[in-house]
């Protein structure tokens, strides 16, 4: 059974269009395939603080990486697939899930530190980003949030990297076109995994 995790950070919820690329990306997985879903925001995710990083650096040399504090990095390094639904907002994606990429960024768990650099510990095949923007930034300097993600893909030594992304539809056109052409992507994206 492939475990897919996707980190749902739509938090306009039902209202919002990168759910329905979610939601077709669900509905195009196969019957192989276990997802969880996580919801940052639902979590209570809180970015790290002095506090939280002391705590967090304390675990660490004592080893103690099943503790709680790192549930979610474990999770995240634990799936086979991860997709993350998240709005293009302010030129990247919602705060909530930076709070979630430093909550999961774990060293022994998501990535380790080498005399010849970082090294991903994640068995994830595929890192997938889902997302929809208003206007026009693919390819451009303005767009960070899919940039970010393929950092990501590297950092935490996922084999590939997708984006499917539906553009443009702020710009006065239909929408309607775009996203369900979007969600088609989507949902082949998904049964070919």
């Amino acid at each position: 059974m492939k475990e897919v995790l996707l980190v749902d950070c739509c938090v306009r919820r039902e209202q919002s269009r990168t759910a329905r690329l979610a939601r077709a990306f669900v509905s195009g997985l196969g019957d192989g395939c276990a997802v969880s879903v996580l919801r940052p925001d639902e979590e209570r995710m809180r970015p790290l603080t002095g506090d939280t990083l002391r705590e967090r650096d304390r675990l660490l040399e004592e080893g103690a990486l099943e503790r709680p504090r790192f549930d979610y990095a474990r999770q995240f390094a634990g799936a086979d697939v991860v997709a993350v639904a998240a709005p293009f907002w302010d030129l990247s994606f919602p705060a909530i899930l930076k709070v979630y990429i430093e909550n999961i960024s774990v060293e022994g768990i998501t990535f380790r530190t080498a005399e010849d650099g970082l090294h991903g510990l994640c068995r994830g095949s595929d890192l997938i980003l889902l997302t929809t923007r208003g206007g026009y930034y693919d390819g451009t300097a303005l767009e960070q949030g899919s940039r970010y993600m393929e950092a990501l893909k590297d950092f935490f030594g996922f084999g590939s990297y997708t984006c499917v992304a539906a553009e443009g539809l702020d710009t006065g056109v239909d929408p309607e076109p775009l996203v369900s052409a979007a969600e088609s992507q989507a949902m082949a994206l998904a049964a070919s995994l």
